[in-house]
């Protein structure tokens, strides 16, 4: 068995063995690195002891294992960028200073070959003896892949065609303790992945695509709306009633004001205060939570980007979400065509818009309308094996049938429109038919996008909503829909006919950067402890 492989037998050995089983046989090592050492690792390898060895040697000696700075002047992006011509043994004129960590290490006698790891990429470096002396040379040598350097020297391109940085002096810059995971087969446990996400970044790279992805995505949301006349504000993650969404919220308690608090599930009605106030365009980008079960496309907390604007309806607000979604997919990726789940998905053509009783009719040859009797609709989803709950009215009945044999089908860019008013319960009614109101939502590749609507800013209809919440039965629904007195206090001052509009950043990232989860946008997702898996 090789040294490599036994390394990472005792990498994945240390999650299953306690922290009283570790026999430590390091006495010489100071206590402190000791101690340090008994708190984190179970069991210690071999290849770990070696480390720790070389620290202790090289603390006699008085050297300063983690610098407080060092100065660069390229990347390795830029080197690949702007000297990729050279040929075989041309060299560039000029000193260069560049710092990362060490990936790999080919030892040739009197000459060492490494790989150097920045954010932008990787570069291969060149040290020899007689540029560094004796002494700097095998210190070199005896470095650990994953300790960080800081190099000095100039650019060349190898005779076997490789460019390179031919070093003229090195700092340590910060020693590597841990042992990174094997380079042939990276890490790959998603659990791992999730829960270190500094190391999925160190060993998988092309990870980091999607979070660069996910940024640039943030940016041109903001560059579009503010070039639009849209303001970003902030409004408060900590609210007295939980509103704007359905959906259970997360409690907690203010010890000096003796009250309990909920984290907001949508910012919805502080934005609407706004408008109330006068600011005609608003957007905010920030968290939202909600407690939730976690899945493929759910996490605890997520990214919402929600604008509001005055003097618009619903219809307005579905040619500005496809010209916004094309611009930000265009500016986030270079492109407007995607693969998602296996499904090839085409910003650029022309979006579906119908209604959602409409949908059903096409995607079920099944009419599902509100002309039929409760005990009609009832009796329809019992022989389509829909589960309905006896509270259940026409329009939950109705949006049942469009979730469970329609949504998964809408692959293509599609706005389904006019929802129940008995799931919108900030919506403005349609005139054509007081049963549905003027509210849509995107979807893309199956998955919701966005959820818009004209908003309700008759304060009496609104009060009417909020008690028919409050008296529901489901548990979400009855907390959600708490009477927020002071926002139909602000109601009752005049809202200006307006537009309102949420939409998830991380699904959309999802479908962008064709990420099989929401985990995999999310720098840090939630995570069961450890303990309890």
């Amino acid at each position: 068995m090789d040294n490599t492989k036994k390394e990472n037998e005792n990498l994945e050995a240390r999650e299953a063995v306690g922290i009283e089983e570790i026999q430590l046989n390091i006495e010489n090592i100071e206590n402190s690195d000791a101690q340090y050492l008994l708190e984190l690792e179970s069991p210690i390898g071999e290849s770990l002891k070696m480390k720790l060895e070389k620290i202790k040697n090289l603390k006699k000696k008085g050297s300063d294992l983690y610098k407080a700075k060092f100065i660069t002047n390229i990347d390795a992006k830029t080197i690949h960028a702007n000297y990729s011509h050279l040929q075989a043994g041309e060299k560039v004129e000029g000193d260069y200073s560049i710092a990362g960590r060490i990936m790999a290490f080919r030892r040739h006698g009197k000459a060492t070959f490494a790989v150097l790891k920045d954010f932008s990429g990787q570069i291969q470096l060149y040290l020899n003896i007689k540029n560094v002396g004796d002494e700097k040379y095998y210190e070199f040598s005896d470095l650990d892949i994953g300790d960080i350097v800081g190099v000095n020297g100039t650019v060349f391109k190898t005779h076997t065609g490789e460019l390179s940085i031919n070093v003229q002096d090195y700092d340590l810059l910060s020693k590597s303790i841990r042992i990174l995971p094997e380079k042939w087969h990276g890490l790959k446990d998603k659990e791992t992945r999730y829960r270190q996400r500094y190391l999925d970044f160190i060993v998988n790279p092309e990870v980091k695509e999607a979070f660069i992805i996910r940024i640039k995505m943030i940016e041109a949301f903001r560059k579009f709306l503010t070039s639009r006349g849209f303001l970003e504000v902030e409004t408060p993650m900590l609210q007295p009633i939980p509103g704007g969404a359905t959906a259970k919220p997360f409690i907690t308690h203010h010890n000096a004001l003796n009250m309990e608090l909920y984290l907001r599930i949508a910012p919805e009605l502080y934005l609407k205060r706004l408008i109330i106030g006068g600011f005609e365009k608003v957007f905010e980008i920030n968290r939202n939570f909600r407690n939730e079960g976690i899945s493929y496309k759910h996490n605890p907390e997520f990214t919402m980007l929600e604008f509001y604007q005055s003097f618009v309806d619903y219809n307005d607000l579905i040619k500005l979400t496809e010209e916004l979604l094309k611009y930000v997919a265009k500016e986030a990726s270079g492109t407007l065509k995607f693969n998602y789940r296996g499904n090839d998905i085409d910003f650029d053509i022309s979006w579906d818009i119908m209604t959602m009783i409409d949908s059903i009719r096409k995607f079920t040859g099944l009419d599902v309308d509100f002309d039929k009797s409760i005990d009609e609709l009832k009796c329809m989803a019992k022989s389509n094996n829909l589960k309905i709950d006896d509270s259940f009215g026409k329009g939950k009945i109705i949006n049942e049938f469009f979730e469970v044999f329609v949504q998964s089908k809408l692959i293509k860019p599609t706005f389904i429109k006019d929802y129940p008013v008995e799931i919108s319960p900030l919506a403005r009614k349609s005139p054509a038919n007081q049963n549905l109101t003027e509210r849509f939502e995107l979807f893309i590749g199956g998955e919701e996008i966005a959820n818009a609507f004209s908003e309700l800013i008759d304060p009496r209809d609104q009060f009417e909503r909020f008690k028919h919440q409050v008296k529901s039965k489901d548990e979400e629904e009855r907390i959600s829909g708490k009477i927020d007195i002071d926002f139909l206090k602000a109601l009752e001052y005049g809202m200006p006919p307006t537009g309102g509009e949420g939409i998830g950043i991380d699904r959309l990232a999802m479908i962008i950067t064709n990420s099989t989860s929401i985990r995999d946008v999310i720098l840090f997702p939630l995570m069961r402890n450890e303990k309890d898996i």
